[in-house]
């Protein structure tokens, strides 16, 4: 696994570098190729946070964590991955028919932590068509942390989310 390392407002020791490749190396054995991990650390409100993506060919696993240790942090992201890849497995055995996962290498839950998806409540209703900034008003007026509607703009279907920053996320649907 190659990992990729950016900071934001942080500066990374070699030492924590070769750490962080080292415990994310364990996941590696997970996978039938070499594959990219993306890891940024930052220092935000006076916490060392750890975000980790990883693309396995269109199966992305991502966590992120946020201590005031940053080897816990890191720590905390790897175990979050694994029970990740254990608790979704035989899911993702289902849908991997390319094998580019080793399912085998991926422990076992429990019986009593395996998940079961169900769901609880559907909701239909029309798609309207507006701009970016009056999805983002309705959706505040409505008190909600996302909003799908179809973007005047692009003529596609999108998704506007309040951000754990404060800040507001664009979703833009492609074909």
């Amino acid at each position: 696994m190659k990992v990729i390392i950016s900071t934001k407002n942080f500066n990374a020791s070699d030492n924590l570098k070769d750490v962080l490749e080292k415990k994310m190396a364990k996941l590696g054995k997970y996978f039938s190729e070499d594959i990219d991990a993306n890891v940024m650390i930052s220092n935000e409100h006076g916490k060392q946070k750890v975000e980790t993506t990883i693309n396995a060919r269109g199966m992305i696993f991502r966590a992120e964590e946020a201590t005031n240790d940053i080897y816990d942090s890191i720590d905390r992201v790897v175990d979050k991955l694994s029970v990740q890849m254990s608790r979704f497995k035989t899911k993702l055995q289902r849908k991997n028919a390319d094998k580019s996962l080793f399912f085998e290498s991926i422990p076992e839950m429990e019986e009593e932590e395996h998940i079961s998806i169900d769901v609880v409540k559907r909701k239909k209703f029309d798609l309207e068509p507006m701009m970016t900034e009056e999805a983002i008003i309705r959706m505040e007026m409505l008190q909600h942390t996302f909003f799908v509607f179809l973007n005047m703009e692009t003529d596609s279907i999108n998704v506007v989310y309040k951000r754990k920053d404060g800040g507001y996320g664009l979703l833009e649907t492609v074909r």
